[in-house]
């Protein structure tokens, strides 16, 4: 192969693998952070401490509470405003950890059972012993109408039917991608390295794409929680799903500093070691020859 070929080939393989690296990154979060029903629960357990968290399942808790009683008029913003308080405390209570994680592992479980299996019908979760739970620890601490809580068949909609056979393909490909493009990403930087007519410019090469590609994740998860905000009904709190948004690509954001960090090493050391290479050879220099001696003439 001549040196023209092997420069392309590496260049090509070092690409691919810069390309494949924040993919990677980003269908490995996907498949065994949000896929795995014990990271996932873990992930989100502190969010139930969370006050912006907290303040949005007071804020609909209390809605729901109030759509289901009937008060006088001048009694509705005073009772509005007693039942908040309840439901705000109750959010600071154990009671209320163990309510969110159980919602969350049910719902988690739900929506995975449905990608991996062909069911094709809606989504549902029922919510009905977290309901009950709310409503008894609020008829103890003697919320006013707690008990008209509605707790039978109290159902809501995870994912519906219409979105299942894409949401569905979509994760099959998350899961082979998730094992094969990180390891596609190591083999085809190692083959574009040893191909490499200059191995410290593959690594040096190598390095810098690594980083670029892990800025790019990371802009892109900036950009992509911009999104998921500015897409909310007004309703909505943004502050809480901005914390559940953060919680949930922690790690992610975590693998794009890891890869910009390594990829800024590789680069640094490439460099480094071609100076040292360069004051060697300058040092060493050609071996001085010595002038000939003078031819003596004889008289």
């Amino acid at each position: 192969m001549s040196l023209r070929a092997r420069s392309a080939l590496s260049a090509v393989l070092l690409t691919l693998a810069c390309l494949f690296a924040p993919a990677g990154a980003l269908a490995s979060w996907a498949t065994y952070e949000i896929g795995d029903s014990g990271r996932y629960e873990a992930t989100t357990a502190p969010l139930a401490a969370d006050p912006a968290v907290r303040d949005a399942i007071a804020a609909a808790t209390t809605d729901g509470i109030m759509r289901e009683i009937e008060v006088a008029p001048r009694l509705r913003r005073p009772v509005r405003s007693f039942v908040h308080a309840a439901v705000r405390s109750f959010t600071q209570t154990p009671a209320f950890h163990v309510a969110w994680d159980t919602a969350n592992a049910a719902a988690h479980d739900a929506v995975m059972r449905a990608l991996r299996d062909e069911d094709e019908r809606t989504v549902t979760l029922d919510v009905a012993p977290v309901a009950d739970q709310v409503r008894r620890q609020l008829t103890d601490d003697h919320v006013p109408f707690a008990n008209r809580i509605p707790v039978e068949h109290t159902e809501i909609t995870v994912v519906r039917s219409a979105d299942l056979a894409q949401l569905r393909k979509g994760y099959h490909v998350l899961e082979i991608a998730g094992f094969w493009l990180p390891v596609s990403t190591v083999v085809l930087t190692v083959a574009g390295v040893l191909v490499a007519v200059c191995r410290r410019r593959a690594v040096l090469a190598a390095g810098l794409g690594t980083a670029l590609g892990a800025a790019l994740l990371g802009v892109a998860i900036a950009v992509g929680r911009r999104m998921t905000l500015s897409g909310l009904p007004s309703d909505v709190s943004h502050a809480a799903v901005g914390a559940v948004y953060d919680t949930l690509t922690g790690t992610l954001r975590t693998v794009s500093w890891l890869l910009l960090g390594l990829g800024l090493v590789l680069a640094l050391g490439a460099l480094l070691t071609e100076r040292i290479a360069r004051r060697r050879r300058g040092s060493a220099g050609p071996v001085p020859v010595p002038p000939p001696e003078p031819t003596r003439v004889r008289a």
